[in-house]
Formats: structure tokens, sequence, C-alpha cells
């Protein structure tokens, strides 16, 4: 009974330390979460730079695994080309080395746990106020401190189990200078760290058992494992890209790539590395904590490979193409931006259902090009195929919405600061009135469909020339619709869209009268006045739902009308 207490007492330690480092991740995102958008977004062709950030921003939020999944996210958003991901994440690969580095110094050396409880209390009143940066620090200082009551039971648990005379036995039947046994260590760090998706917590279960002084748990074996841990890591990526686009499975076999390189070139070395990482650390570094040598090996091994690859970005890309060549019918994916796979971080996310919005209400305004074409032919083949053309658009503006939907529900469910739920609500809507807009051109097709099955008179060119004009209306509503889609919710000036919905409603009243004069005056039968009228009055619903994309987007609620005669907007 004691055992099964203790393998839950070691899989809780571990899983508070994952569960630590996750809230003081996202902590930190949410706190940064627009300045990390901005860094990663404004990404330049200088790889020296997109190192730096792959550094800065994994240091931050302690996670390499968040960041590349980040990477693969931006790639697979169009936000980031694929050179400029190698570079991030090769300082990626960096800066997790930073998370070793605390550890060694002040995690089993200095009681951190004691301070941890007290610690909790100032976090606690940061974490239930009302404002979202307060909210957000209150979150990583309960991170912080659960990250470190983690590993201190960890090592608690392991010392009380004899975990250190276990792996004592299991390895007394392994030759101890065999490169044989090497291997197995790089495989064992790769396979733990597959299954816990978390560098972070095998390196410092590596740490801890190389503090333990075990027999047969020496330097080397050690660094094996931590080069193990980087091969490991990949696999975060690797599945975040499975359902993206090409690009972001570039992205992702680029960071496997980089990183097996890696461990096979220093393999090649491996002895020689070691003895110099040991001769660097008792000479510079005092030698006088033994964990400082894993670390620092760690941090060589990370550096060294991105200063050996480094200058050769091109042909990694060149590399990744190659083995991973782009389909040919990527262009016609419903969803361009995002994918059904693992997400990113949830604040980063929401910049690639961003983007997705804005294909889809540009799948919209491709749409009602069509319209204007169906007007104009006078083949029954072309008309088909246009019309065809037009359902299976509307089919897939349907899809489009459903998956758009599913996915910012999904990203909703993670930590979200107050701004980013209110975004997702304006998203939410704006996809509904998209999905309408599609609707109602399919609707306008369909009534062409029918006054050309129906109907035996054509439009007169008086009414061809009103169709037009009011289509036109429509496309300046959706065009200014467009300048507005990617803009901070409340920050649109929506006057201009406002005056065009203005005009579109008063120009349908106008045609309105005037066919029932035109119908009276015998210029033209009721039947083809119905099918005319239903195109006006298609056309402005159209109209309705642009204006109610727009004022998603200025967080106002669909009464654009009321306000339209009050003299406001």
């Amino acid at each position: 009974m004691e055992l099964i207490i203790n393998i839950f007492s070691l899989i809780g330690s571990l899983a508070l330390f994952l569960y630590g480092m996750k809230t003081m991740s996202e902590g930190l995102e949410k706190f940064a979460g627009d300045r990390l958008r901005s860094i990663l977004a404004a990404m330049t062709k200088n790889r020296v730079m997109g190192v730096l950030t792959g550094i800065l921003i994994t240091a931050l939020i302690q996670s390499s695994s968040a960041t590349t999944v980040m990477v693969v996210s931006f790639v697979n958003a169009g936000l980031m080309t694929l050179a400029q991901s190698i570079g991030v994440i090769m300082g990626a690969n960096i800066g997790t080395t930073v998370t070793a580095w605390i550890i060694s110094a002040i995690g089993f050396k200095v009681n951190i746990a004691a301070f941890a409880i007290p610690l909790l209390a100032v976090g606690m009143p940061l974490l239930f106020s009302s404002k979202g940066n307060r909210k957000s620090i209150g979150e990583f200082i309960f991170g912080f401190s659960f990250l470190f009551m983690g590993l201190s039971f960890l090592q608690e648990t392991a010392t009380t189990m004899h975990i250190g005379d276990m792996v004592a036995v299991m390895l007394a039947h392994v030759p101890q200078d065999s490169f044989l046994t090497i291997l197995l260590f790089i495989f064992v760090g790769a396979l733990v760290t597959m299954i816990v998706q978390a560098s972070a917590a095998t390196m410092a279960i590596t740490l801890m058992l190389f503090g333990m002084n075990i027999p047969g748990f020496g330097f080397e074996q050690a660094a094996a494992l931590a080069m193990g841990q980087n091969i490991g890591t990949t696999i975060t990526a690797f599945m975040a890209s499975l359902t993206a686009n090409t690009q972001a499975r570039r992205a992702a076999l680029a960071h496997m790539f980089f990183n097996v390189f890696g461990v096979v070139v220093f393999l090649i070395f491996f002895y020689p590395a070691c003895d110099a990482v040991s001769w660097f650390v008792e000479n510079f570094l005092g030698g006088g904590n033994d964990l400082f040598k894993l670390s620092a090996f760690h941090t060589a091994f990370n550096i060294i490979n991105t200063l050996l690859l480094i200058g050769f970005v091109k042909q990694i890309e060149m590399l990744v193409c190659k083995v991973l060549p782009m389909k040919a019918q990527e262009e016609d994916y419903r969803l361009r931006f995002i994918s059904g796979g693992l997400l990113s971080t949830a604040e980063l996310s929401i910049m690639e259902a961003q983007k997705e919005i804005r294909h889809f209400a540009e799948r919209c305004q491709r749409m009602l090009t069509f319209v204007p074409e169906l007007m104009d032919t006078q083949d029954e083949v072309e008309f088909n195929r246009i019309f065809s053309r037009i359902g299976k658009y509307e089919n897939i503006t349907d899809s489009m919405e459903m998956e758009i939907a599913a996915y910012l529900n999904k990203v909703s469910e993670g930590r979200l600061s107050d701004t980013s739920k209110a975004q997702i609500q304006m998203m939410l809507r704006q996809i509904t009135e998209l999905e309408s807009i599609g609707d109602s051109v399919y609707n306008l097709g369909r009534t062409l469909n029918r006054h050309r099955m129906h109907c035996p008179d054509d439009f007169t060119p008086d009414q061809l020339q009103h169709m037009r004009v009011m289509l036109n209306l429509v496309e300046g509503a959706i065009s200014e619709m467009m300048n507005k889609i990617d803009q901070p919710v409340g920050k649109a000036n929506i006057t201009k869209s406002i005056n065009i919905e203005h005009e579109i409603n008063n120009y349908r009243k106008q045609l309105k009268n005037q066919n029932l004069n035109d119908v009276n005056s015998g210029l033209y039968g009721y039947q083809l006045g119905v099918f005319y009228v239903d195109f006006i009055s298609e056309c402005e619903k159209v109209g309705d739902y642009v204006m109610n994309v727009v004022q998603a987007g200025k967080g106002l609620n669909n009464d654009y009308e009321d306000r339209l005669y009050n003299g406001q907007g």
C-alpha cells in the first residue's frame, strides 16, 4: 500500500511541476500577449534577430515547446516565413536552457518550497483582481510557486522511494564505458520527453538524478539524457503541424532536423565535449556545483548547434521543401490559416482566427463578383457553370462558419484576458454574419436562375441598370467592411459604412415604389416585377449583414438604423 501511495506521490509531484510551468507560462503570455504577437509578427529577415527573439520569448515563458508551437502556428497563418521560423526555433532551443540554470542554482540547494506558500499569499489578491494585468501576474506567481513546490516534492518522494538505489541496480548491468550506453540514454531521454511533452520537466528529473550521485549515472550519462531531450521536444511542434498546411509542417520538420543534426555532431566529439565543459565549469564557474556542468553542457550543445547551422538557413529551407513538396490542391483548402490539430497558446490563437476570418470575408467578396457575370451571360451552359460555382461557394461558407466557430470555442476554453474574451465574442458574431452574406449572395443567384427558368420576359434595360447600381453599392459596402475587419475591437470609424447602408436602404425604397408605378403603367408584367424586387431586396439584405459585420468589430449591437436616424455613428 505504501508503495502505491509513493508512486502516486511521485506522479503527483511531477504533475504539480508541469501544472506550475503551464500556469506560469500562460500568466506571462497573457500579461505580454500583444507584445509577444508584435515581436513575432514583426520579425525581419535578419536570422540573428530571429535567434535572439526565440531566446527572449522562450526565456520568458520557460517553454521551448510553446515557442515552437507558436512559430508553427504563425507560419500556418502566413505571419512568418519558413526562413524566419527556423531562426526563431534555433533561439528557442537556447532559451529553454534557462530553466536548467535556475534549477541548478536554487532548485536543490535552497528550500525554495519553504518560500512558495508565503508567496501564494502575495499572488492571491492579484489573482482575484479585476484588472487583467494584475490577474496575469498573480497567475505567474502561483505557477512559479507550484513549479518549485512540485520540484521539492519530487525530490522528497524520490528520496523516500530510494529511486537512486533503484536506478543504480538497473545501471549495474549496463556497461559504463560503452558508447552503446550513451546511445541508450539518448533514446531514453527522447522517449520520456515525447511522453511528458515538456523537456524542462525531463531536465529537472535528470538534474535530480545527477545530484544523487548514483553509481553508474555520471556526467556523461546525464549529458546523453539531455541530448535525447532535445530530440524528444520536437514531437510537440510536429503534432501541432499534422493538420496544418505544408509550410507549417516544414517548420516542424526543420526543428526536428536541427536538433537531430546537433545530436549526431555532438556524438562524434562526445567525450571531448564533456571534458571541455567540465574544464570550463571547474575553471570559470568555481566547480562547486556539479549541476552546473550539466546545465553548461545543455547550453553549449544548443549554442554550438546554432552557430554551426545559422549560416545554412537557406539550405535547411531548401531541404525541408524538397522533403515536403507543396501540394497542388493546397490553395483549395477551406481553412487556410487555422487547423484542427493542437492549438498554439490561447492568446496567440486569436491572431490565426482573425486571419481566417479575413479569408472568409474575401471569399464572400469574391462570391459576389459572380452575380454580375450571371446577369451578363446569355449562354445556358455558362450560366449553369457560374451558378454552380456560387452554390459551391455557399457550401464552403457554411463549413467555414462551423469550423472557425469550433476553433474559437476551443480557444475560449484556454486562459484568456478580458480583452481577448471580448474579441472572441466579436469574431463569433462576425462569422455568423459572413455566413449570412454567403446565403444572401446565393439567393441572388437563385433569383436570377428562377427568373431564367420561369419567366418568359427579360429584364428591361432600366431594370438591369438599377440592379447593377445596387450591386455596386453592395460591393462598396463590402470593400469598406474589408478595410475595417482587421482593426481592434472598437477602434474602427464606421461612419462611411453607415452612409453606404443608408444609401442602399433609400435606393431600395425608391426602386420598390418605382416598380409599383411601372407595373401599373404596363411597362412590364407583374411576374417580372416580382423577380426584380426580390433581387433588389436581397441586395439590401446583403448590405444589412455587411453592416452587422462592421458593427461587431465596433463592439456594437445590430442597431445601426436607430443610431443613423439619431445622428450617431
